[in-house]
């Protein structure tokens, strides 16, 4: 294969999947990580990708935020996969914090129908597939809905935050790094965010392994903040490895 046609090929991959890793790309294109890391390189100076520890991210992920209904399809095996293990941090009774998200909603959607529990969110979707669930307390924190993700932001919403305090919070990212902790591409959302991890004892992150390395606009929290990170396999070991260097334990669904 030509080194034009591997850039296409990484390019295209890129775009579906919102990052690339070198490792897999060397093996599935069966030339060293070097060669791949000069292709990213060439990417990078046609402005087509950003580089990132362990790979890349397509410039559009960078500059571009994806509505709900855009991330809904991405990684559904994973984000099942991911929401499934979180259950395990659900506690018997008790309170939940749920972040807005489509892995959060996941979860939501698997909460166990014989359990009573208190359930706290912003998020439209998160309360709609919940609100007819018997045995379930639920809170729907107010605000200013943005399109985007159909959650609630601004001070209504974090005033109702600050006024209480739950078991757990399992929280949505754009990105995670251990220089940078948590972020993610609303100022908005970062602030609500920080107010969920304020109102838990305990703060669970679920993220698809393409959040893991990168970094968005607003920062959320250092990982010094978090308990626990519950990812999928696809993520790369070294990235997992530096994650829990840093303080959380991380789990790979």
């Amino acid at each position: 294969m030509y080194a034009p046609e591997r850039h296409q090929q990484i390019l295209a991959r890129a775009r579906s999947e919102g990052r690339v890793d070198v490792a897999s790309l060397a093996r599935e294109l069966d030339v060293t990580a070097e060669t791949v890391r000069r292709d990213l390189g060439v990417l990078e100076r046609h402005g087509l990708v950003r580089r990132v520890h362990g790979g890349a991210i397509p410039v559009e992920r960078l500059t571009i935020e994806r509505t709900l209904t855009d991330r809904e399809g991405l990684l559904s095996v994973e984000k099942e996969r991911i929401a499934k293990v979180a259950l395990d941090e659900v506690p018997d009774g008790g309170s939940i914090l749920v972040d807005a998200g489509t892995t959060t909603l996941r979860l939501a959607e698997q909460l166990p129908a014989d359990r009573e529990l208190t359930v706290v969110t912003h998020a439209l979707p998160v309360a709609s597939a919940l609100a007819s669930r018997p045995g379930l307390t639920l809170h729907l924190v107010g605000g200013t809905v943005r399109g985007r993700t159909l959650a609630a932001v601004g001070t209504w919403a974090l005033r109702e935050l600050a006024d209480i305090h739950a078991d757990v919070v399992f929280l949505g990212t754009n990105g995670v790094t251990v220089e940078q902790g948590l972020t993610t591409p609303d100022l908005a959302e970062a602030a609500v965010k920080r107010a969920l991890i304020a109102a838990a004892g305990r703060v669970v992150v679920l993220a698809d392994h393409t959040k893991i390395g990168r970094t968005d606009f607003a920062h959320v929290a250092p990982l010094a903040q978090v308990d626990t990170v519950i990812t999928d396999s696809g993520v790369e070991p070294e990235l997992a490895e530096e994650l829990e260097a840093a303080g959380p334990t991380v789990v790979r669904a």
